[in-house]
């Protein structure tokens, strides 16, 4: 049986910076994480925090649409805008239905969907307990992600800048000097490459962004931040021990997402990936298929279909416990499709061999993602015809200790620290 193959952690610590060493600074013990609700946003939040040696020591607010019914046409509106129109229409339909009226249901948990039940991160709070809190504790570490925490990041450092300090995870599109760092992946300043300004018609060129290159306020990264590191690793390998130890090697693990505006597909992905994974099986001790919560029907039907029954597959339902921490520990060798960021930067984390499929279908930012991926050699087409028993490796990702290692830097620039 081949052992599994973990990296082994970082070397080097980083030193206290000068600015530290002749004596007074503000030290950041606390840390407050803006989400929205989505495990893929909050999850890079999280594993910055993580980084910084405050996973303990953080608070997580939320910024949550409603959800259901005719809420599901008007994602495109503001999310503060969202929840007013929403609440409205609560309001006529309590108003229509009388004592007859029935709350719908919340995507996340019981209640009605009106505004009244959505878990807001109150600005004002936020501000206030920055503010009150600054002598005893220091400053305040806020880390935001996702489209609909913009508004609320922003308002939290204009109201308390000199009390917070504000990461936005993943481009705000616009007017960066809002926070205080913006950390995002290099692909997202694809549009402003001669290639894509090709791909534009030049009267769009001002619609497209971003529109500016990156300046002092951006951390670029090559895939996106997670959770996931050498300690990590080799805690969940010892949790997963009794479940995976005994499974015959090589264990290929498939991470099936879902098609996005950037990667479409759908029956005719599950078609290939399926006949790829016949053909590539005879060299497989053990395939563990795990499917997102937002894989389409069509596509999964196809894969089940086909190896439901087969002894050497294992296809994960959706029960807990989420045995994905313990595919990263396990897994000899990983297929993700093309569509996730998420899925690859944390198989590539690993050092282990990462195939990826369906890359050619990718188009405009994702597919300078994955041409990125390539150059670095840390990922290699799938084409159904690898050797999975054949190892291969590469440095592995490290874009979250990296970015932690800048915010670090750019917390000494103001003369503050993080103290774990």
């Amino acid at each position: 049986m081949r052992p599994i193959r973990l990296p082994e952690p970082p070397s080097p610590t980083i030193g206290v910076p000068e600015i530290f060493e002749g004596g007074a600074y503000s030290v950041i013990r606390r840390a407050v994480i803006i989400g929205n609700g989505y495990p893929g946003s909050e999850n890079q939040s999280i594993g910055l925090v993580r980084a910084l040696g405050l996973y303990d020591k953080h608070v997580l607010y939320r910024v949550t649409r409603p959800r259901g019914g005719i809420n599901e046409w008007l994602l495109w509106l503001p999310v503060s805008l969202h929840q007013k129109l929403d609440y409205l229409i609560q309001l006529i339909q309590i108003y229509s239905r009388g004592r007859n009226y029935v709350p719908l249901p919340l995507e996340h948990g019981g209640g009605s969907v009106g505004l009244a039940s959505v878990l807001e991160a109150d600005v004002k709070q936020i501000v206030t307990m920055a503010r009150q809190t600054f002598e005893k504790d220091g400053p305040l570490l806020v880390v935001a992600s996702g489209r609909d925490t913009i508004s609320v990041a922003s308002s939290i450092r204009r109201l308390a800048s000199e009390n917070v300090f504000v990461i936005q995870i993943q481009h705000p599109r616009s007017q960066l000097n809002r926070f205080d760092l913006v950390i995002t992946p290099r692909h997202d300043f694809y549009p402003l490459t001669p290639q894509a300004q090709e791909q534009v018609p030049q009267f769009l060129h001002r619609w497209i962004t971003p529109r500016e290159p990156p300046d002092r306020h951006v951390i670029l990264t090559l895939g996106a931040l997670h959770q996931i590191d050498s300690a990590t690793l080799r805690s969940t390998a010892a949790a997963w021990h009794d479940e995976f130890a005994p499974l015959p090697k090589p264990l290929l693990v498939v991470n099936i997402g879902w098609p996005t505006s950037h990667c479409r597909y759908g029956a005719d992905l599950a078609k290939q990936l399926t006949a790829y994974l016949l053909n590539i099986l005879s060299s497989c001790g053990t395939v563990r298929i795990s499917f997102s919560s937002r894989t389409p029907e069509k596509v999964s039907k196809i894969i089940v279909k086909e190896f439901a029954d087969n002894p050497k597959v294992y296809i994960w339902g959706g029960q807990e416990p989420n045995p994905h921490m313990g595919h990263l520990a396990w897994a000899d060798a990983f297929v993700v499709t093309a569509d996730s960021v998420s899925l690859i930067s944390e198989a590539c984390s690993t050092g282990k061999p990462v195939y990826v499929m369906g890359p050619e279908r990718c188009k405009w930012k994702l597919s300078d993602f994955h041409k990125s991926l390539r150059e670095r050699g840390v990922v290699r087409p799938f084409r159904g015809s690898e050797d999975i028993a054949e190892s291969w490796s590469y440095p592995p990702l490290s874009d979250t200790a990296e970015a932690a290692s800048q915010v670090r830097e750019a917390l000494a620039e103001r003369g503050w620290r993080v103290r774990p």
